[in-house]
């Protein structure tokens, strides 16, 4: 754990990571934070034992895997996000986060894969006001997925998009839970490095990783909005 500045704010960073040779999103979330965080692996179905006592927010991270296939730490991860959201401690996910959020709150049908993925540096329309993201219009933000969340509910905001993607950020109404489905935390250098990790792998399609590699990353830095508007919730 670390505690920089506010002993009041304790954020539980949930690792939805499967291999961290490849993506790492605890230290590109834990950068952003001056609060006192600690991390749990999803993946062996680490959760807080008390979250209301331990934690005032929950960050969600993205993940390799794909919200379409659901082992256990996945249906474990369900009922956790369902308890946080119960217990009104603000929580936002961040591409398979964004992704968990809808399945655990909205069902099953809230998620499908992707028609085409968006990969790179992508322009996302903002919508909707809302306290999690910025003023402007339109922003660039590091993305990479192949699921996406649809059809969400009357019981959700959606607050971006994008021309593949009709839900690309929502909330909860009325709550404090957030859905981002780019990867804001990403730098324009960690972007970079983890697209040559991934065609290094052969993970994917690499034709599609070469032109985001390649092309000049353009991003607009809401990271910073979009943690201290969370954290200061």
């Amino acid at each position: 754990m670390e505690n920089i500045k506010n002993k009041d704010t304790r954020v539980a960073i949930i690792d939805n990571s499967i291999d961290k040779n490849i993506y790492d999103p605890v230290r590109h979330w834990s950068s952003f934070l001056d609060v006192a965080w600690s991390s749990f692996q999803a993946k062996k179905s680490l959760f807080p034992v008390d979250l209301e006592k331990d934690f005032t927010h929950v960050i969600l991270t993205g993940s390799e895997a794909t919200i379409m296939e659901r082992p256990q730490w996945v249906l474990d991860e369900v009922e956790f996000v369902k308890e946080a959201a119960s217990k009104k401690i603000p929580v936002l996910g961040s591409c398979y986060g964004h992704q968990m959020i809808a399945l655990a709150l909205a069902g099953p049908k809230s998620v499908q894969r992707s028609c085409a993925p968006e990969i790179g540096w992508i322009p996302i329309k903002i919508i909707k006001d809302s306290t999690i993201l910025c003023k402007e219009r339109l922003f660039f933000s590091f993305t990479i997925h192949f699921d996406e969340v649809i059809g969400i509910g009357s019981d959700f905001d959606v607050l971006a998009l994008t021309p593949l993607c009709s839900v690309h950020a929502f909330q909860k109404k009325e709550a404090p839970v957030w859905g981002i489905q780019s990867h804001p935390e990403i730098s324009p250098g960690s972007g970079k490095i983890l697209l040559k990790k991934l065609i290094e792998e052969g993970r994917g399609p690499i034709d599609i990783y070469n032109k985001a590699y390649h092309s000049l990353p353009k991003d607009s830095g809401i990271i910073k909005y979009v943690v201290d508007a969370f954290v200061n919730y």
